[in-house]
């Protein structure tokens, strides 16, 4: 395993829990990805410019698009803050600052306000 993955908070798993087994699958798919591969194709790993280190994993199924944002903790910690249907070109600026907003509270946490 290259990177090791972990949810924060209950957005992540709310959001999994809701899907169909066969978009569950897909989602495990990508993830399995960001897990094993060294290089992780842009098609499903992607960071976000003007973000404050929050990434972009893709899983497109046949009837929608998923967003999951993540940032990096560490070289290998793979943390995901939220997750939502994508429904237009650009990732809604809302989401973005929300995983902003759940990565400075993970990291506060974790490291005492750094």
């Amino acid at each position: 395993m290259i990177r090791r993955i972990v949810a924060y908070k209950e957005n992540f798993t709310n959001f999994y829990k809701k899907q169909d087994s066969k978009t569950q699958v897909k989602i495990e798919y990508v993830l399995d990805l960001v897990r094993y591969e060294k290089q992780v194709p842009a098609k499903f790993f992607k960071y976000l410019e003007s973000s404050d280190g929050i990434y972009e994993i893709r899983v497109i199924t046949t009837f929608k698009s998923i967003r999951i944002l993540c940032f990096f903790d560490e070289d290998r910690l793979v943390v995901l803050t939220n997750c939502f249907l994508k429904k237009s070109q650009k990732t809604p600026a809302k989401e973005i600052k929300s995983a902003e907003r759940l990565k400075k509270e993970y990291l506060q946490e974790k490291y005492g306000g750094i």
